[in-house]
């Protein structure tokens, strides 16, 4: 192998390594709370907001009375017509990578009350229906 061809894949495994380092890497801002702690967050939050960011198809099917839904793409252009940087939010995701990419983006807007359910957001779907929060472009 040429010393070119090792350099290049050097060069490779290195921002391949940081790329995955970068997504698994806690966010700062976004604390994970158990469902159980939800209702008392909401309580004490007069605008905490219920962020899903899947995408519309699997909100669809399945969703959280009261959540708010930007897929994972569309959050960087539209969070403003619905989020506010003072909001508590609670990112509501499929999976690990998509809570973590969206607090990132948030918290690169300025948010710095960000929440996320540990688990299953399917799972806890029915013991986060019931709680009370304010739903988009409410006043």
């Amino acid at each position: 192998m040429s010393m070119m061809v090792r350099i290049l894949l050097s060069i490779l495994i290195v921002f391949s390594i940081v790329r995955f380092l970068r997504y698994a890497w806690p966010v700062r801002s976004l604390t994970y709370i158990e469902v159980r702690e939800v209702r008392e967050l909401a309580d004490q939050s007069l605008a905490m907001k219920m962020l899903d960011v899947r995408d519309a198809v699997d909100y669809q099917k399945d969703s959280i009375r009261g959540s708010i839904n930007i897929s994972l793409g569309r959050l960087p252009y539209v969070w403003q017509h619905c989020l506010s940087p003072g909001d508590s939010v609670l990112i509501l995701a499929g999976n690990y990578y998509k809570r973590n990419k969206a607090a990132r983006i948030l918290y690169n807007q300025g948010f710095r009350k960000l929440y996320a359910v540990n688990g299953d957001l399917l799972g806890n779907e029915r013991m986060l229906s019931d709680i009370s929060v304010k739903g988009c472009c409410e006043g």
